[in-house]
């Protein structure tokens, strides 16, 4: 009877011990450090491992192989704000809220803030907090200011530096808070502007890629950018050819030159024998329009050269030189990171969060993939929502013109050739399908209004 019952007495011990233990021993790397890296406005079509001819990006590339290059990979939004909240909330923005950096009301704009649009949705960086994670952010401001509420959670939430500040600046301040930590487990979230069109390389640009003699009017400023950007949500732009391939070229340049701090960074972490026990996550929240559509900058559309984004994830238990072709959303980097440490969901959590853990398809699970689905209201210039199927197809419905694109990414992948008239049946199937799932999610869609919220501080006088 003693012996049975002292038995009874292990078992419970154990199982409770087990209860207790912070992170499951089954995931591909319990409760290691988590390094999650922003390379804002990086479209995907210019990384060299998706395609690009260019060798823009050695550093990326060589991380990628030693674990999973998602090559069709999309953005749940087009620009910064949106895009970084959904990552670090696993929901879409129209649940989270923070669309747009005011909320505009009739007598006053209030600035939008995670916590006070949506009280009770939890961070990433909540999450690891409470599990024990120290937890730093060091970001180029501006989109990723603290203030809508991204430092929840964050021991350290750098965002005092000049709006679109680059890498050059951020990984420093993330080395020196890495050495600080004395071993402790951590949690970093590094961001930089540098390849966004209101970035500048220090010292200007040494236009290394430029065909020379270029002779034409631009010379790849902030300023002529930001004159570019307001001209194409008003018009269709008509820039000379060559005056599209300078843009492209001082582009990939900002690209290799990110690529290259980022290297440095690398070579710190392995310096302080910090890359060993660490799952790396690297993104970028949206691309950027480069004139394949006759437009600058990014916010205002869903065409691919936006939506599609760099995706990599490198991790000890996730076997390297990965290239997975199914199409997944850049909003399952939470419950992806989650699952990759060991930290299981509460369930409330679960509830919340509605992106996909991708473990089991970096680890050999047989998928089709995921329908995406995106959406911007930027600037309260347009409102737009989209479907990526999981079989090649896009829709984008303007919700304040009624106006639907369809588009055939297979035969058709730089989206120029509508055939929303051709294929009625796919056309309306497809939308029925965009509109059940923002209704799902407590979306209105009808009185749809265009507007003006800022962004940038000459704008909505």
């Amino acid at each position: 009877m003693h012996r049975i019952l002292g038995l009874v007495l292990l078992v419970t011990a154990a199982l409770a011990a087990r209860a207790a233990e912070p992170y499951a021993t089954s995931a591909p790397c319990p409760g290691c450090n988590v390094v999650l890296v922003s390379f804002d406005s990086l479209q995907a079509a210019h990384v060299h491992a998706l395609g690009d001819p260019r060798l823009t990006t050695p550093t990326i590339d060589r991380l990628a192989e030693k674990g999973a290059l998602f090559t069709q990979a999309v953005s749940p939004a087009p620009w910064t704000l949106p895009a970084h909240m959904s990552w670090f909330t696993g929901v879409d923005p129209s649940i989270h809220k923070v669309v747009n950096k005011y909320v505009v009301y009739p007598d006053r704009l209030v600035v939008s803030n995670l916590q006070t649009l949506s009280p009770g949705i939890r961070t990433l960086t909540d999450v690891l907090h409470d599990h024990g994670y120290a937890t730093g952010g060091f970001t180029g401001g501006a989109g990723v200011s603290g203030v809508f509420g991204f430092k929840s959670g964050f021991d350290v939430y750098s965002d005092d530096v000049p709006p679109f500040t680059g890498l050059a600046t951020t990984a420093p301040k993330a080395v020196t808070w890495l050495q600080s930590l004395k071993g402790k487990r951590f949690f970093l979230f590094l961001h930089g502007y540098d390849m966004h069109g209101q970035y500048l390389p220090p010292g200007g640009y040494d236009k290394r890629f430029v065909q020379p003699p270029y002779e034409g009017p631009y010379d790849g400023t902030p300023s002529q950018q930001r004159v570019l950007r307001e001209l194409g949500l008003r018009q269709s732009i008509d820039l000379d050819p060559e005056d599209v391939d300078f843009w492209r070229e001082v582009y990939d340049e900002k690209i290799v030159r990110a690529d290259a701090v980022f290297a440095g960074f690398l070579s710190s972490l392995h310096a302080m024998k910090l890359d060993q026990r660490t799952v790396f996550v690297l993104a970028s929240d949206h691309g950027t329009e480069e004139y394949e559509h006759k437009r600058f900058d990014h916010g205002y559309d869903l065409y691919d050269e936006l939506e599609r984004v760099l995706f990599v994830i490198a991790a000890p238990g996730i076997k390297g030189g990965q290239e997975i072709h199914v199409q997944v959303g850049t909003l399952d980097i939470m419950p992806t990171i989650l699952a990759l440490v060991g930290v299981a969901p509460d369930p409330d959590l679960k509830k919340q969060i509605k992106g996909r853990n991708l473990v089991p398809l970096m680890t050999g699970k047989d998928s089709d993939g995921e329908d995406v689905y995106m959406e911007t209201d930027y600037r309260l210039y347009t409102h737009k929502r989209g479907l990526r199927t999981r079989d090649g197809w896009k829709l984008v419905h303007t919700l304040e013109t009624g106006k639907i694109e369809l588009y055939n990414l297979k035969n058709d992948p730089h989206e120029l050739k509508d055939l929303s008239a051709a294929e009625p049946a796919k056309t309306a199937d497809l939308d029925a399908r965009l509109l059940a799932h923002y209704k799902s999610i407590g979306s209105i869609l009808d009185h749809w209004q265009v507007g003006c919220s800022p962004v940038y501080p000459d704008q909505c006088h």
